[in-house]
């Protein structure tokens, strides 16, 4: 996991970095106004995944929608504006169809997401002061998998893809410096079949979409 290890080393530095301004100013209302420097979210959802692989001979590589936990870490650049950083986990089922060679397989798979981009809020105006902000994200990352769990003697397989992603969302402040998240993302790219077959097959590009709900803090 040395691309999820690099991603953990960059939100900790995220965290160095905005730590010494957030102990001065201290916890914030959730608003427009708020000078808060810092947002932690962590988060449990759905993912559902498109099609990686298909073929009009029934050929196919797919994998079942599962559930994702996961965590946000933000840093506000500007009064709307801040960069964000996510990383998300999933377990699910893959399943490989041959119909023409009369095989399939199926076996578990480890889901990492990890992306970073910025973040827009809404302005929502005076009357609101705050207590619902609506936001959305673009940013771009990776999704890695991890088929297999080597038991057995069956060695494990990797395969990681480029991936866009944009999501939706909105911030319901529940008390001083806390808030509910609701977020619908989505994650674009391909899967990358020659990392596992080692065949330079192209596969179609795909929509994953995260569904989730979390806490947010801001500080």
């Amino acid at each position: 996991m040395r691309n999820g290890t690099g991603v953990a080393l960059g939100i900790v530095a995220l965290v160095a970095a905005a730590a010494p301004l957030s102990a001065q100013r201290g916890l914030r209302v959730i608003g427009e106004s708020s000078d808060e420097v810092v947002q932690f979210t962590p988060y449990v959802g759905y993912l559902t995944f498109g099609s990686f692989f298909s073929r009009r001979t029934g050929s196919s590589l797919t994998t079942d929608d599962a559930a994702v936990v996961g965590a946000q870490l933000a840093l506000k650049l500007a009064p709307n504006i801040s960069f964000y950083g996510n990383l998300g986990y999933a377990k699910s089922n893959v399943d490989v169809e041959v119909p023409l060679a009369s095989t399939g397989a199926a076996g578990n798979s480890n889901i990492w997401l990890y992306d970073g981009g910025l973040q827009f809020s809404v302005p929502t105006g005076p009357f609101n002061r705050g207590t619902v902000r609506p936001f959305f994200q673009i940013g771009a990352g990776a999704m890695h998998y991890n088929f297999g769990d080597g038991g057995d003697g069956v060695p494990s397989t990797t395969a990681t893809n480029f991936a866009w992603n944009a999501g939706v969302g909105i911030d319901a402040r529940i008390a001083r410096s806390i808030g509910i998240r609701f977020m619908a993302k989505d994650y674009i790219g391909r899967f990358n079949i020659q990392d596992v077959s080692g065949e330079p097959i192209d596969a179609p590009v795909t929509q994953n979409w995260a569904l989730s709900a979390g806490l947010r803090f801001g500080f």
